[in-house]
């Protein structure tokens, strides 16, 4: 079914608080459709580096999903200096779990879940699809018998090599980028430990080290002018998924740099995106 073929729905829009730490709730913002259901879930992972935007950040990509008949949740999760690293895979995982064990009230099927991240929502988004049971993600406690697990992972524009965009980062300096390259660091640095955390939680690299994950079926888009975040990380990471079996439909789009959809989802490219993104969801959940 092309997407020109899906119903539409109207949709409800709420905020729901998934998790509290201390006395600071967190928040998901979930567009709900109206209508009969059970409808598929997209969790969506908000970009910004790992310690910027919120769950109103994807808005121009979640509305038109939902309105195809998907529950999407957008979630806030914590960030420096509430939390570094694993902190905010804690909390995914934990959102994840929280939703599929409340299926009746969101009327969802928690048999067809996808998660879509944007750039360091990328990373962690896909550290999820891969590893759902990893013990540092699932400390948080919840529902018994549901687990993280995700028939479907959507990249926008993801940072899936951390340490490589760090050292990319890094050559930047005296350049064009340099001011970027200066906020990324500092970024990397707020967000992560060490330099041994950004190997290891890392999608391309556990592929590379031969370790076992789960490997849903996987839809990458990225802009041919995308500087943030390097090809030569796109391509390993590619590589390495499509070697252990897992599939990956890679889709580019000529002219626009990072953040073409957050910034501009009336465009072209964005809604041509935002369309490839709706008949990937379908095809893997329906």
């Amino acid at each position: 079914m092309t997407t020109a073929e899906l119903t539409r729905y109207e949709i409800d829009v709420s905020d729901v608080e998934y998790i509290r730490h201390g006395t600071k709730p967190y928040l998901a913002r979930v567009y709900k459709p109206r209508g009969k259901g059970p409808f598929p879930l997209m969790i969506d992972i908000h970009g910004g580096a790992w310690v910027n935007k919120d769950r109103l950040s994807d808005e121009g990509t979640d509305t038109p999903v939902a309105k195809t008949g998907v529950v999407v949740a957008s979630l806030d999760f914590r960030m420096p200096p509430d939390g570094r690293f694993p902190a905010s895979l804690q909390d995914i995982n934990y959102a994840i779990r929280w939703f599929k064990s409340r299926a009746t009230e969101f009327n969802i099927d928690p048999k067809r879940v996808a998660i879509l991240g944007v750039s360091s929502g990328g990373h962690q988004a896909m550290l999820t699809a891969m590893w759902p049971h990893d013990p540092r993600f699932t400390a948080i406690p919840g529902p018994a018998g549901v687990d993280a697990t995700v028939q479907c992972a959507v990249m926008c524009w993801p940072v899936i090599d951390p340490l490589g965009r760090y050292e990319y980062a890094q050559t930047l300096a005296g350049g064009p980028h340099a001011k970027h390259g200066d906020i990324w660091v500092k970024n990397h640095n707020l967000y992560w430990p060490t330099l041994e955390d950004m190997a290891q939680a890392n999608p391309t690299r556990l592929l590379e080290r031969g370790e076992k994950c789960l490997t849903p079926n996987v839809i990458y888009l990225q802009g041919t002018a995308d500087f943030a975040h390097p090809v030569p990380n796109r391509d390993r990471f590619i590589a390495g998924y499509r070697k252990v079996g897992g599939k990956v439909d890679l889709h580019l789009f000529e002219g626009v740099g990072e953040a073409f959809v957050t910034n501009d989802p009336t465009s072209p490219q964005a809604r041509d995106c935002i369309e490839k993104i709706i008949d990937f969801v379908h095809r893997e959940l329906d």
